[in-house]
């Protein structure tokens, strides 16, 4: 939660705001005891306070990168800090970040928490797939991905083409699918992948970056830039600030994963009316959630 917290901050300031109202528990007439009534969050911000400072490295070519973070997407928000995103975009033209486990999970809390906090607002995005994934999506064996199997990739092909419509349809994004091409990939599974995304609106680039360096990713970058310049970015939240957590529950369900419906248990549904009452319902809302899935199955393919 620190790490999360940490990463989601704004500034200095903004940190200990957040650290002074995590709730460590509750008092024996039920009301919440804050980090900051226990004089701890200026400790805390003590210990933080390098730590909240980008850390900025260099590529094997000598190009700047913030690798700033490290929440991960199923349980946490799953993106780089928002004060490394900040000054990425003061010194470079384009800036390229990272939101971990797909247009369920890292971009839907990248989308409807990071930039809500942040203001953010992207220009495009870029959806990461492997033909060996969508094969196993669609049934093939670990052991048998390396083999064309042109049937198992045209039932696994819907899974991406969910994640398309999450970012083009919910998020009204830009998108461009990016192929991590394998050796192993034949010309006719690359070929019926990138037919299925256009007919969703959106082109393929290979991206060959780990075999090729820079060169493998032109194609990538040229199709990046042409989508931003063409400008047709119409971003908009899940959900708004003033929703119910339990709507917010259900758009994100619904709209995100393809859900019919949300049940709430008991014991959930007395969380959410104490979280409401205690004055957090104007939060946005963070899903734990298996990266394995669209579904809470982590054996649900598909």
């Amino acid at each position: 939660k620190i790490m999360a917290i940490l990463f989601i901050s704004r500034d200095l300031d903004h940190l200990k705001e957040k650290l002074e109202n995590i709730v460590i528990g509750y008092s024996r007439k039920d009301v919440p005891v804050t980090a900051g009534q226990l004089k701890a969050s200026g400790a805390m911000a003590a210990l933080l306070k390098d730590a909240l400072k980008p850390n900025l490295v260099q590529t094997l070519e000598h190009t700047p990168a913030f690798i700033h973070g490290g929440p991960f997407a199923n349980i946490a928000h799953g993106c780089n800090s928002i004060m490394a995103t900040r000054m990425a975009l003061k010194y470079a033209d384009y800036v390229v970040t990272e939101a971990g486990f797909g247009a369920d999970l890292g971009a839907e809390k990248f989308l409807d928490i990071k930039c809500r906090i942040a203001d953010l607002k992207p220009s495009a995005v870029v959806i990461v797939a492997t033909v060996r994934a969508l094969k196993h999506h669609g049934g093939a064996l670990k052991a048998e991905l390396s083999s064309e199997n042109l049937e198992a990739l045209e039932k696994g092909i819907p899974n991406l083409l969910k994640h398309i419509q999450n970012i083009t349809k919910e998020f009204g994004l830009p998108a461009v699918v990016a192929i991590n091409r394998f050796p192993t990939d034949t010309q006719a599974e690359l070929s019926l992948v990138e037919a299925k995304c256009k007919e969703y609106g959106a082109n393929v680039a290979l991206s060959e970056v780990w075999g090729k360096g820079s060169q493998g990713g032109v194609a990538l970058a040229n199709e990046v830039v042409r989508l931003i310049e063409e400008g047709k970015s119409d971003f908009k939240f899940i959900y708004p600030d003033n929703m119910s957590i339990k709507d917010k529950i259900r758009s994100i369900v619904k709209k995100v994963y393809g859900g019919d419906d949300v049940e709430f248990l008991s014991a959930a549904q007395k969380e959410i009316e104490k979280l409401e009452e205690l004055g957090f319902s104007n939060l946005p809302v963070c899903m734990a959630k298996t990266q394995y899935s669209l579904s809470d199955d982590p054996k649900l393919l598909g």
